[in-house]
């Protein structure tokens, strides 16, 4: 599990450093859709690192979520531009709260398991 976690954080890491030093520049007009789908990328993201950390990740769940949380919220934000509607805003909601809430279950279970190894209970 702990290979993997770290494959990922150097993943990210190498894909940051690419993303920094690429000269691409994207319009303004899809930042809406490109921060949207984002958030819901890492909201993926932080599901999958609950699950692996309670032992029931499927990589195909993770991939068709990770895809299709990305493409629902930039859909989201596509319809409301075309109706003049900030609908990206209940996707942010929506994913902002999931991964507030994955990431507090993961920060309990490193807690837990930190606390288990010393010997204390919580």
């Amino acid at each position: 599990m702990w290979l993997g976690l770290w494959l990922g954080i150097f993943g990210l890491a190498v894909g940051v450093v690419i993303g920094l030093n690429l000269p691409l520049m994207l319009p303004q007009a899809y930042a809406k859709f490109l921060s949207v789908a984002a958030l819901a990328a890492l909201d993926s993201v932080f599901g999958g690192i609950r699950a692996a950390m309670e032992d029931h990740f499927d990589n195909s769940i993770f991939i068709s979520g990770f895809f299709s949380n990305a493409l629902l919220a930039a859909g989201l934000a596509y319809t409301g531009e075309r109706l003049g509607i900030d609908l990206y805003l209940a996707a942010v909601v929506a994913f902002g709260v999931r991964l507030f809430q994955n990431l507090a279950i993961i920060r309990r279970h490193l807690l837990k398991k930190s606390y288990h190894k010393k010997g204390n209970s919580l």
